[in-house]
């Protein structure tokens, strides 16, 4: 309900209006009428009504003036004007008043019925907007905490103009900064123990703890603190006009930070710092060369305060020695030798280590790695055989890992599997090489002209290696099993058959007879004859 009162020196128009009009259902409660404007203006001041209905012609305060001190001291008040005058003038002052509507006398009940259904309309989409207006301020309010870190994130991140500076920073409320200006950020190396069976809403969690552990050691009038949108904290510190003694601070606080984290969250971070700048639209530049010092944190470790003013000065050396460590390495695997893989990775990181190389080379070195193990999987792994596909996505969370620590045992692993996975395949690969052979020696062992380079030939293989193989996976040299083969056949046919001595033996591979019962009679202790003989004689009985 929206409150009203009635103006009028007329009592007869203010019983008709009171008793007339059903007040209520038009969404208004008359509160009071009055006589004059005077008396109007106190119960104004005192019940703050929405509404006021006035005529003009009153004593002591006429409704225009009544309408001027209600303009200007409460504007939110609607007024409505009912006047005998229809003079021009008066509707002049009236809109220069504000006065929402400015009617002829007599009106009738219905007219004030439609008027209020009118004005009610219109206080109602005021409230509205009145009401969607408070609760934009009320987010605004809730969001400023965010659009601040967005504000700071962009001032470093990207840089801004000394005017828009001002303007932002008044705007948040933040303290004005002076030379000279220094940027650090801070980045979670893992959450230790909880990594592993940490879910992540724990995750933001610890993440929100070391914010507040980052922003409680920082709080000062000379440092700016905010996260970003990839989870880094970073810290503005000003106000030192000394540079050394702005550093000597900032690797104070620093050292504080990665102290109080690990102490009290039980997980590491590592701080880059970077250089020092005089102007505050240079912050761009600090803030790119502390995410410089924070990438060397692959070379050197996690759990560390890093200044790219103490790496920067330090000549990279030579990495000659690992320009080829992708091939020597490959090779290793290849050959299958585990031991000297480990040697080579370690004396890589260890190379890399010692040159203080830029993470960008030492990501290049890692990439050809990778390239030259994967080549390795796809020459040696049959594509048949699983899992190729899968060893080479493992292969790819090379770039997951913060130190090269972290790579030289994640590499060691995947030496490992991709020795393993090789080895399996060669087995797989050699076994069905020598069933091939043991085929072709049982389809072809009646071709006296049989030799080991025709067998291996049709198997793809060397003659020395297929003998190694060939004896490891049979238990017998190529001669021996052939032998073996030919005397088992021509036991058959001395059994089955009636053909002659020396039929038997070329059919078994051997054109000459005197050699064929030789070597029957080396095997078996007994001539061809004889065998058959005793077959005959078992077979009677």
């Amino acid at each position: 309900m929206y409150k009203v009162i009635i103006v009028d020196d007329e009592a007869l128009v203010r019983i008709g209006l009171r008793n007339t009009i059903h007040w209520n259902e038009h969404g208004f409660e008359l509160i009071g009428d009055y006589a004059n404007g005077r008396e109007a203006w106190d119960a104004v001041e005192l019940d703050k009504p929405e509404l006021v209905i006035s005529d003009i012609s009153m004593p002591f305060m006429d409704g225009l003036e009544l309408a001027g001190l209600i303009s200007a001291q409460f504007p939110y008040i609607k007024m409505i004007i009912l006047t005998g005058f229809d003079e021009f003038e008066y509707a002049q002052q009236a809109i220069r008043l504000k006065v929402s509507d400015f009617i002829l006398k007599p009106i009738t009940a219905q007219e004030i019925r439609t008027l209020l259904d009118r004005i009610k309309a219109e206080m109602d989409e005021e409230k509205q907007r009145r009401e969607d207006l408070s609760r934009l301020n009320n987010q605004l309010k809730q969001s400023l905490p965010l659009l601040k870190e967005r504000f700071l994130e962009r001032l470093v991140a990207v840089g801004l103009g000394k005017t828009e500076i001002a303007e932002r920073f008044a705007y948040f409320n933040l303290p004005p900064v002076s030379p000279f200006y220094l940027v650090m950020v801070v980045d979670i190396d893992d959450f230790g123990d909880r990594e592993l069976h940490s879910y992540e809403h724990d995750a933001e969690f610890l993440r929100f703890a070391a914010f507040d552990i980052f922003q409680e050691t920082l709080d000062r009038d000379n440092v700016l603190t905010f996260r970003t949108r990839e989870e880094r904290m970073v810290a503005i510190i000003f106000g030192q006009e000394n540079e050394s003694l702005l550093y000597e601070q900032v690797f104070f606080l620093a050292e504080e930070v990665r102290y109080h984290i690990e102490k009290y969250l039980k997980f590491t971070v590592t701080i880059g710092i970077g250089r020092t700048c005089a102007h505050a639209e240079q912050l761009p530049l600090t803030y790119k060369s502390a995410l410089s010092a924070l990438d060397y944190r692959f070379l050197l470790g996690k759990n560390r305060v890093l200044s790219i003013m103490d790496i920067e000065g330090k000549p990279s050396m030579s990495i000659s020695l690992v320009l080829d460590w992708d091939r020597k390495l490959a090779t290793a695997v290849k050959t299958g030798a585990l031991q000297e893989a480990y040697q080579l990775i370690e004396m890589g990181v260890a190379e890399l280590k010692n040159s203080l190389a830029p993470v960008e080379a030492c990501l290049l070195q890692m990439q050809k790695v990778v390239l030259s193990l994967m080549n390795s999987i796809q020459e040696l792994v049959i594509h048949e055989q699983e899992p190729p596909h899968d060893q080479q996505i493992k292969l790819m969370d090379v770039y997951k890992f913060k130190t090269l620590d972290e790579v030289e045992v994640w590499l060691k692993e995947v030496v490992c599997s991709i020795i393993s996975t090789i080895a399996d395949n060669r087995n797989h690969l050699t076994d069905m090489q020598i069933h091939r052979g043991v085929e072709y020696i049982d389809t072809n062992y009646a071709d006296e002209k049989m030799s080991l380079q025709d067998l291996c030939r049709h198997v793809l293989m060397s003659t020395s290696y297929f003998s190694l193989v060939f004896k490891q996976h049979t238990g017998e040299t190529f001669v021996e099993y052939l032998t073996r083969v030919r005397i088992s056949k021509a036991k058959e046919l001395l059994h089955n058959s009636t053909l002659k001595l020396y039929e038997i033996a070329e059919r078994v591979g051997y054109k000459d007879p005197n050699y064929f019962s030789m070597l029957f009679k080396k095997h078996t202790g007994i001539t061809p004859k004889d065998y058959r003989d005793r077959q005959i004689k078992g077979s009677g009985a």
